[in-house]
């Protein structure tokens, strides 16, 4: 388009699949809360959805946009490869096919993988101890979080492998000196996990702005506790409840994601 704004491009719901169609939406949703929450970093880091079906393809925002401005039409839909698929104006990161191409590659249930730059995220990521049991949020992530060490802009494929190892079964990482990463089988599960780890994250700055050895680590008989009690993570029952109040807020502060 000649201004370069997203809201005149054509919508492309009448010529993909009702599931593809429901996954960019919910994919631009995840963008658009990213911006409402104060988590985006002007046109860089990623959020991707796998599209369903069997050609492992997967959708990733256009490169040179914020992310308030994604909506469901505009975003790329690419292979394993990083080639786009289907016909579109716009073209990708290559560092953001680099990380979430890994992630979808080896994980069967990683259907949404949302990458952060947030100021707390990068600030736990550069502290030698990494996410310390001191907060409800923290202790309700800390089980399930894995740590990739920094190579580098995402750049060289063969990290890939590393990142896929590193992760493990695992849902949240930290990639230290770098940011943060979720995924889930749905949109909800997957905010849900960066919302926890993320306001975990914010909470652990905050906390040591007393110095270290002022903080209160979070008894381990109380750590056990929580660890039974979250053993399932943040799907099922907590992230299909959470996300419809996630869309209803979208559609009062930042209408146009399902376009």
């Amino acid at each position: 388009m000649a201004d370069g704004s997203l809201a005149g491009l054509g919508s492309v719901k009448g010529r993909v699949s009702e599931a593809e169609w429901n996954a960019r939406v919910d994919l631009a949703a995840l963008y658009r809360l990213a911006a409402l929450n104060g988590w985006d970093d002007m046109i860089f880091t990623h959020i991707s959805a796998r599209v369903p079906g069997p050609e492992h393809h997967f959708l990733i925002n256009p490169y040179g946009y914020h992310f308030d401005e994604i909506t469901a039409s505009s975003l790329v839909k690419i292979d394993m490869d990083g080639n786009v698929v289907d016909e579109t104006p716009f073209f990708i990161n290559p560092a953001g096919f680099t990380v979430h191409s890994a992630v979808h590659m080896a994980r069967d249930d990683a259907h949404f993988v949302i990458h952060l730059h947030t100021d707390q995220g990068v600030a736990v990521a550069a502290q030698r101890e990494g996410l310390l049991p001191i907060s409800q949020h923290a202790l309700i992530v800390i089980n399930g979080l894995a740590y990739h060490d920094y190579e580098g802009i995402a750049l060289n494929h063969d990290e890939r492998e590393r990142i896929i190892a590193d992760l493990g079964d695992k849902k949240l990482m930290i990639l230290r000196n770098h940011g943060t990463l979720t995924l889930g089988s749905t949109a909800g599960e997957a905010w849900l996990n960066m919302f926890f780890l993320e306001r975990a994250c914010k909470q652990q700055t905050m906390a040591l702005a007393a110095g270290r050895e002022n903080i209160l680590i979070a008894p381990e008989a109380a750590q056990n506790e929580v660890r039974g009690q979250t053993r399932n993570g943040m799907g099922g029952s907590m992230s299909s409840l959470a996300w419809p109040g996630l869309l209803r807020q979208l559609d009062r502060e930042l209408p146009g994601y399902d376009a």
